[in-house]
């Protein structure tokens, strides 16, 4: 009864800064600059394919990206991303890939703002400082993204190298499939570790951050089945409302959705971290 209490004093609190911080506000800030982000970090990550001639990489990460949509919101988003990808692009080693720099950090800036409202404090680092922090983990994610999926391409070139010196091997190919989601799941988990405990001001130990990860990714696992079941239920509800916008509509709603639960992830962590500081000048107090 007692872990209930506190799970349900955590919830309380949660719900309650989620509503003082202006939590759908953020999430719809997140969600725009997100979408802004999406396409110059693509076209990002083929500068990066091309300099060092990775050739379809690039196709493969975004591949990896477009999974995590529910597949109604990805297949017309994957055809805009292949429109952009498959044009020539002379300036994507120069301006072009600096612009698509600073245009992809704006989506980290804004996770940061969410953040440091979830936990409750306030950047006192110059713009420029979290501006370059912003660049350097836009920078890190596409070569994570390219190593991953470089990954992802050998990954069945040696299973089946594996399987020609073990037939026995055969009947788990299959699981080949399982892995790689499973691999994607634990790349996204890592990567809100990293983005909870670093991103936002202040210092947060890998441990307190974990609960509201846990939480995020279970409902964005639920938040996308939703989603997806909702479009494949109703197919022309957008196209009707939103007309040539109904796939930008889509991916808009997809991405603030799923800010929201991110917002609601920092808020469960910033509301057992006050409670804990509460409790423990509470015993400070009384003794």
């Amino acid at each position: 009864m007692a872990v209930a209490r506190k799970i349900l004093a955590v919830l309380t609190l949660a719900y309650n800064r989620f509503l003082l911080h202006d939590g759908w506000a953020i999430a719809s800030h997140i969600a725009l600059f997100a979408l802004f982000s999406f396409f110059p970090f693509l076209i990002l990550l083929t500068a990066l394919a091309s300099t060092f001639e990775f050739g379809t990489l690039a196709d493969n990460a975004t591949e990896i990206i477009l999974d995590v949509f529910p597949g109604e919101v990805a297949e017309p988003l994957a055809a805009e991303v292949r429109t952009v990808l498959t044009e020539w692009r002379g300036d994507l080693l120069t301006i072009g890939a600096a612009l698509a720099l600073w245009f992809s950090s704006n989506g980290i800036e804004a996770l940061r703002v969410g953040l440091n409202r979830a936990y409750g404090v306030r950047e006192n680092r110059a713009w420029y400082v979290t501006r370059i922090e912003s660049i350097f983990f836009v920078a890190i994610v596409a070569v994570v993204m390219m190593v991953f999926s470089l990954a992802v391409v050998l990954g069945p070139l040696l299973w089946r190298a594996a399987t020609g010196f073990f037939p026995a091997l055969a009947p788990f190919s299959q699981m080949v499939g399982l892995l790689r989601l499973g691999a994607t799941t634990v790349l996204i988990a890592i990567a809100l570790v990293v983005t909870h405990k670093f991103l936002a001001a202040g210092y947060r130990s890998t441990l307190s951050v974990l609960p509201g990860v846990a939480v995020t990714l279970v409902l964005w696992i639920v938040g996308g089945l939703g989603f997806g079941f909702y479009l494949a239920q109703f197919p022309g509800s957008y196209a009707s409302t939103y007309g040539g916008l109904a796939t930008a509509m889509m991916s808009l709603i997809f991405l603030y959705t799923i800010a929201v639960i991110f917002i609601v992830g920092g808020e469960i962590n910033g509301a057992a971290i006050a409670l804990k500081k509460s409790a423990k000048k509470s015993r400070v107090r009384s003794g």
